[in-house]
């Protein structure tokens, strides 16, 4: 009797162990502190971060055509855009291609780091937009 006893106290001694640690820490958790908005970005300056691309449905003809997107550190728009209503503001940028050399462009550097100076920027407002904001006037900066 005593050695069964001697055994279920150890057992009970040793959860004891495993799970105190966890239940002080859940009880220790607080509040994240709120992020801070990222840095500004006003037109003419340069963005840069992983380009993708994916395929969307054209609001015209319902066709399926390209949509490229840049992934950097959360940015703040000038105003009166600011943060997009967001906590840090975008991290996720459209960029819109006016021409097929720009999505010719594109389409060789998808997946990888590029950098384009951003000439006019904008909060995403559209119901279809898969970003947080949108580059309608950019121009490609060559790496060397």
């Amino acid at each position: 009797m005593t050695k069964l006893f001697a055994t279920r106290l150890a057992l009970v001694a040793t959860m004891a162990m495993l799970v105190s640690p966890a239940i002080s820490a859940q009880q220790g958790d607080e509040a994240p502190l709120p992020s801070k908005p990222g840095k500004p970005i006003n037109n003419g300056d340069v963005l840069s971060g992983e380009l993708n691309a994916m395929k969307v449905r054209d609001g015209k003809n319902g066709k399926r055509v390209p949509m490229y997107q840049i992934t950097s550190e959360p940015r703040r728009l000038p105003a009166p855009n600011g943060l997009c209503n967001l906590e840090t503001g975008p991290e996720t940028f459209q960029l819109v291609t006016s021409s097929d050399a720009q999505a010719t462009q594109l389409k060789s550097f998808v997946g990888k780091e590029i950098s384009v100076k951003v000439d006019e920027i904008a909060c995403a407002s559209d119901a279809g937009q898969m970003s947080e904001a949108v580059i309608t006037k950019w121009s490609l900066i060559r790496k060397q």
